[in-house]
């Protein structure tokens, strides 16, 4: 990777979505896919997470809000992970998803409710074992 852009995103796409998906996803890239994922990653990543205007706990409530509207629920449960890592609590993320309902309708805001009280299960499923040499895992830090 010459491009610093493309650089910069990538280092910023793995703290926000974890090394493991961002990795997987260049690996998974064919010659068709691969020019999708670069874009992604320099222009979403590069140019507009690195702005110093929002932090990214904000930008994570932001994109949550917005898949809902757009109803998108693979993406939305990726970046439920993402805000996590951004510092997003529970009680954010529970009145973000209700602010949704009002302006996105029940509808876009009932079908989020469901992934991210599926996405909470699991991460708690999984919270209840400590990482190696006894870390608790990032969900049980953000009161999950």
């Amino acid at each position: 990777m010459n491009n610093k852009k493309l650089r910069e995103g990538l280092k910023i796409r793995k703290a926000v979505l974890g090394e493991e998906f961002v990795n997987r996803a260049f690996a998974e890239a064919d010659e068709f896919s691969r020019p999708f994922q670069e874009l992604v990653t320099e222009y979403c990543w590069g140019t507009v997470w690195r702005r110093p205007g929002l932090p990214r706990k904000i930008r994570s409530l932001i994109n949550l809000a917005m898949l809902t509207a757009l109803n998108r629920p693979h993406e939305l449960r990726l970046h439920l992970r993402g805000a996590l890592h951004n510092g997003c609590t529970k009680e954010e993320i529970l009145e973000t998803l209700l602010q949704t309902a009002i302006y996105c309708g029940v509808a876009a805001a009932s079908d989020s409710f469901r992934v991210a009280r599926e996405f909470f299960e699991e991460i708690n499923k999984i919270s209840r074992h400590t990482a190696p040499g006894g870390r608790r895992s990032i969900t049980k830090a953000r009161g999950i």
